[in-house]
């Protein structure tokens, strides 16, 4: 029996799994043990010499010296994004490809014993981020980022329907399943027909996503909280007359894979001109220091430490410090809540799409399924109890399922 790999590369984590002889699955852990984070830090050094590092140690070296480093995230909101080709990166240009081929040889070199020679199956979103996403560009990039990294045969299968394997493992008969993938930035859903076998059927019934999930919803906490802090909706003076600072700069700060970009000189150079004239001129040097001093992440950090906090409890608040900018914000679940009502609507608008590729209604569908991150929030998993009731809505394996259950999917290739 060859090996059998499924690898499930996230916008926030990255996940490797492999499926035993004896039809166990593991998923295998770098020796450190920690999640491994999608982050690829360059670091310049003497001479102009340029490292690299991924995952848990990118972001080790990125804290140790942030104004040396340039971290790149969330690489996989680009794949389908075609005005993304290149950026450079301590005087080289770097296609994203390449950059995803780095990452996936530092995620996998512990590995390469099990990989060689085994059947490997990667994942893909049903729809990819992006208002002008490609899906054939976006597989097609994913595909060479993987052949560059040294896994030219590999087989592509739908997140969700991975998730669905590892779920439907643990069946004792034939079920319809609807699976709910909630990644970092896509929300994927699967109808799927599990029928036991042997040998065991899997008949994919319909498919739907939406290129939104858990890092929109932190975006809504640093649009509605931090921003306001750093100028958002304060006014600056233009010959006499009062004009709203660039609305422009805040969207692009509170994403993580875009904070990069405001690095560049030109883009702090009109930071500065207008604080120059605001009615708040401390709140927008606040953001340029933010920026030149690469605090985004631990900014980030403590923003999804808290939608996580509202998670368990009623409220919550965001603590933050940085220099002279202190942050110290109650937020509510009430509140939160009603700040992703447009992302929930989404979300909803994408599982009845689902449901009507697959010519289903809620009633005809004996099981579901939600992993990932976001599926632990409770307005998400309220969505999903109130359209199939609370007895057939399962949660589980949020950050290995996937990988897991492509891995019996390769498991299953002839």
């Amino acid at each position: 029996m060859r090996p059998a790999i499924g690898i499930d590369f996230g916008t926030t984590n990255s996940v490797v799994a492999l499926l035993r002889p004896d039809g166990s699955v593991e998923t295998l852990r770098h020796p450190t043990g920690e999640v491994f984070r999608s982050v690829l830090c360059f670091l310049s050094g003497a001479g102009g010499r340029t490292r690299h590092f991924a995952g848990p140690a990118a972001i080790e070296a990125y804290l140790e010296d942030p104004l040396e480093s340039r971290l790149i995230m969330s690489l996989k909101s680009y794949l389908a994004q075609r005005s993304f080709t290149e950026t450079q990166i301590a005087g080289r240009a770097w296609r994203l490809e390449q950059l995803v081929a780095l990452f996936l040889r530092e995620l996998l070199a512990p590995f390469r014993a099990e990989i060689e020679g085994a059947r490997i199956v990667i994942g893909r979103p049903v729809r990819f981020v992006g208002q002008t996403q490609e899906e054939g560009l976006g597989e097609q990039r994913l595909r060479a980022a993987f052949a560059a990294a040294g896994m030219e045969q590999v087989q592509v299968a739908l997140e969700p329907a991975g998730a669905g394997h590892r779920f439907a493992a643990g069946l004792d008969g034939a079920a319809t399943v609807l699976v709910a993938d909630f990644g970092g930035g896509t929300s994927d859903f699967s109808v799927l027909r599990f029928d036991p076998g042997p040998p065991r059927r899997v008949t994919a019934l319909g498919h739907a996503g939406v290129g939104i999930a858990g890092d929109a919803f932190d975006y809504r906490i640093m649009d509605r909280v931090v921003s306001p802090a750093l100028g958002k909706g304060s006014d600056y003076a233009v010959m006499g007359k009062m004009l709203p600072v660039p609305i422009g700069w805040y969207v692009s700060f509170a994403r993580w894979h875009q904070l990069s970009l405001m690095r560049a000189p030109r883009t702090l150079r009109d930071i500065a001109s207008v604080a120059r004239t605001a009615a708040h001129p401390e709140r927008l040097h606040r953001l340029i220091r933010l920026i030149e001093d690469e605090a985004g992440y631990a900014l980030y950090r403590a923003v999804s430490a808290a939608k996580a906090e509202l998670s368990r409890q009623a409220a919550t608040v965001l603590r933050f410090t940085h220099t002279d900018f202190v942050l110290e914000a109650p937020i509510a679940r009430a509140e939160f809540e009603d700040w992703i009502a447009p992302e929930l609507a989404r979300i909803a608008g994408a599982l009845d799409a689902a449901l009507a590729d697959a010519g289903l209604a809620a009633g005809q569908v004996d099981r579901v399924f939600l992993t990932g991150g976001t599926s632990l929030v409770p307005a998400v998993r309220q969505l999903f109890e109130e359209r199939f009731g609370s007895d057939r809505v399962a949660t589980g394996g949020e950050f290995v399922s996937v990988a897991e259950g492509l891995a019996l999917i390769a498991g299953e290739a002839v």
